[in-house]
């Protein structure tokens, strides 16, 4: 627990001097840029770095590191890999309220919100929902731009082509299948009706490993290894470790997306509903309702204009439907399979032995 503890503090240092050196670069372009820039900074501040954390100790299963003194050079190159992941992910947060049309985002207005608050505030010209829409893209669009930046510091700091080609080949792959992963997320809102239920499964699941579940725990997993100098070997059992893992997180997030205290999430108890997402949740909860009752839940899915007792209708519908029941047997099975993958890997002991504490923690919202 306290490597745990030590090893996040740790990344919060070295984003949060990534971004002060940014803002000190960017001051000539004077003050209109601060409230811009600064907002960064909600985006990147606590959180348990789960990405960040696989992502060293995907290095670490690889090539042993001591974390428990001041940061040397190895250790400095796989910081920079761990925090490009998190600032990505900030971007990808940034980009999905936007997206979603979510008003909050960790208990606080999202970018887009406030700055289009900001713009009826100061009483400028033209849309305040285009205006805020517009800075949080540009704000996500900044943040993708500094991860590029501090991921190829920690290739260029390997000294060795073939590690830097590999990491990078890991870091491209999975910025390309988020941005994928989230169009097929957006598409299916969009559709008029479900399809047949084992074709909406299928879908379903494409969104939840593309759009989330592979980049919150095999990439980094795999570009921390890559950085070691992992063999196909070591890669793989990372990856069969990873993937199921990532499952589990997803699926317990679309949980909260739906049953979630907003105290604790920082968003409203069932967003997801609101929004219209076709979660593998909802696909199993659709499965066994009567028809009249599923085209009634097809109606309110996605209605914005939503109270809090038809809310509540969807919530109850769903939990009697026993689809919880069963996504919490898919997250057990995923953990088990991920487990069991680690069982003869050729992978250091101890490090096997933290990434299953990891996982847990990640399958249960803890990390």
């Amino acid at each position: 627990m306290h490597e745990t503890t030590r090893l996040a503090g740790l990344i919060q240092e070295r984003i949060d001097d990534v971004v002060s050196t940014h803002l000190r670069d960017l001051e000539p372009l004077g003050p209109d840029s601060l409230r811009f820039l600064q907002e960064v900074g909600p985006y990147l501040a606590g959180g348990k770095r789960m990405r960040a954390q696989f992502a060293v100790l995907g290095y670490s299963s690889v090539r042993r590191l001591d974390i428990s003194g001041d940061p040397d050079d190895e250790f400095s190159l796989v910081l920079d890999a761990a925090c490009a992941l998190e600032l990505f992910h900030a971007a990808a947060l940034i980009h999905d309220d936007v997206i979603d049309r979510s008003d909050t985002r960790r208990g606080r207005p999202s970018a887009h919100k406030l700055f289009e608050a900001a713009h009826r505030e100061q009483g400028w010209l033209g849309s305040p929902i285009h205006f805020g829409t517009s800075v949080a893209i540009l704000l996500g669009d900044l943040l993708q731009s500094w991860a590029d930046e501090l991921f190829q510091r920690s290739c260029d700091a390997t000294g060795q082509a073939s590690l830097s080609r590999a990491a990078r080949a890991h870091f491209n792959r999975m910025r390309s299948e988020v941005a994928v992963g989230q169009y097929l997320d957006v598409l299916e809102e969009q559709r008029v009706a479900f399809p047949e239920q084992r074709e909406q499964l299928e879908r379903s699941t494409r969104v939840l490993v593309y759009k989330s579940a592979k980049y919150s725990v095999e990439a980094p997993l795999l570009i921390g290894a890559a950085l070691a100098g992992a063999d196909e070997q070591q890669e793989e059992a990372l990856s069969e470790f990873g993937l199921p893992v990532g499952v589990a997180f997803q699926l317990r997030d679309d949980l909260l997306g739906v049953f979630g205290d907003s105290e604790i999430t920082g968003k409203p108890s069932g967003d997801d509903l609101i929004e219209g997402k076709r979660t593998v949740l909802v696909a199993l909860a659709r499965e066994v309702l009567p028809a009249t009752q599923r085209r009634l839940f097809d109606e309110m899915l996605g209605d914005a204009e939503l109270d809090r007792e038809q809310l509540s209708m969807l919530q109850t519908t769903i939990r009697d439907s026993g689809a919880v029941a069963k996504v919490e047997q898919m997250i057990s099975r995923n953990l088990s399979r991920a487990e069991a993958a680690l069982d003869f890997a050729p992978l250091d002991r101890e490090v096997r032995e933290r990434l299953i504490s990891l996982a847990r923690k990640a399958a249960q919202r803890l990390a």
